[in-house]
């Protein structure tokens, strides 16, 4: 081989190296946490969202994902997503309202008529403000909208202790999350509202710490639930939706193209979380029935009155956010 022809191969070999090394410089890892566990239907949602980031970004961008708390509980994920050693955490957005305690109305109980009413309010200006506020101070951004995930589809209640109306339900020691709002809503109902991390409500139930636990229908088959409360109950009490929330600063440093992959790869995950989620609810539903789950679907239209006095008393005191009744008026269809 002659010199030229080695110096040219040289040549070409230095370049595809720059090249390479270009492209592993410019590969972003990302950390996922979640608290489900991966082969339930959030799971695999999750996890099909970041292997469509891996696609749509060429691999520039890759998302490991790590479930069923591995990575902490809800507080100690938070604190990593705000320093940036955790880069997503899907969750619900009244998770937020250690920054900005008004996120919380955002799942109200029993106030939104339906689903198309809630998403509505959560395009409003005063949601939108919560969120940049959020940004701003937190250091947390969202990826997509939180109303694209479809959660649930719906809410229900899985007791030990089953009722047909607001007057039996009373005296439910029900398990509730970390979440001021919905606990005091839930004791303005009547409940004994007991605060239990996520991953210790089976066996709560079990022991008789609890009677109950409110979930998304989807959760409660891969939860086992059922196993120790065989009645759900279905009360809607409220949408959901799923914020996808993100470290901003690292966020806001992925190109424009970048962010609009990955951007793409949430919505191809939303439009399937509506198809996965139905399916698996009604799938898992008549599953659950076949074992002598009971489940019913009373009339809560009792729940919805006894609560519009607990949404007064709020507003008289000053406990509302200013505007919230207003937009949540407003954004009703007429």
């Amino acid at each position: 081989m002659n010199r030229i022809l080695r110096n040219l191969l040289a040549a070409g070999v230095m370049t595809a190296i720059g090249a390479a090394s270009t492209v592993s410089a410019q590969a972003e890892t990302w950390r996922m946490a979640h608290k489900m566990p991966p082969d339930s239907i959030e799971g695999e949602l999750f996890q099909f969202f970041a292997d469509k980031v891996v696609e749509k970004t060429g691999g520039e961008v890759e998302i490991k994902v790590f479930p069923n708390e591995q990575l902490g509980s809800d507080d100690t994920v938070l604190e990593q997503l705000q320093i940036g050693t955790v880069n997503v955490y899907p969750e619900g957005t009244s998770y937020l309202q250690k920054w900005v305690p008004d996120i919380k109305f955002t799942s109200a109980p029993f106030l939104f008529d339906d689903r198309e009413h809630w998403v509505r309010f959560m395009q409003t200006d005063l949601v939108k403000g919560w969120f940049k506020q959020i940004e701003d101070e937190a250091g947390i951004a969202l990826i997509g909208s939180p109303t694209a995930f479809l959660r649930g589809p719906y809410r229900v209640m899985v007791t030990d202790k089953p009722w047909t109306n607001l007057e039996e339900m009373q005296g439910t020691r029900l398990r509730m999350h970390p979440d001021e709002l919905a606990a005091a809503a839930w004791r303005h109902l009547g409940a004994e509202v007991r605060t239990l991390a996520w991953t210790e409500v089976y066996e709560s139930i079990s022991r008789g710490i609890v009677d109950a636990v409110n979930s998304p229908i989807a959760l409660v088959e891969p939860m086992k639930f059922y196993e120790v409360a065989p009645h759900i109950i279905r009360h809607d009490e409220y949408p959901q939706g799923m914020a996808f929330m993100t470290n901003a600063k690292r966020w806001n440093a992925l190109s424009d193209e970048l962010r609009a992959q990955v951007l793409d790869a949430f919505a191809e995950m939303a439009e399937e979380s509506e198809k996965r989620m139905i399916a698996a609810a009604n799938s898992d539903l008549e599953a659950m029935k076949a074992k002598d789950v009971a489940y019913t679907e009373p009339d809560t239209s009792d729940f919805v009155e006894r609560m519009q006095s607990f949404y007064q008393e709020m507003e008289e005191k000053g406990e509302l956010p200013e505007g919230f009744l207003d937009a949540v008026r407003s954004s009703r269809a007429e």
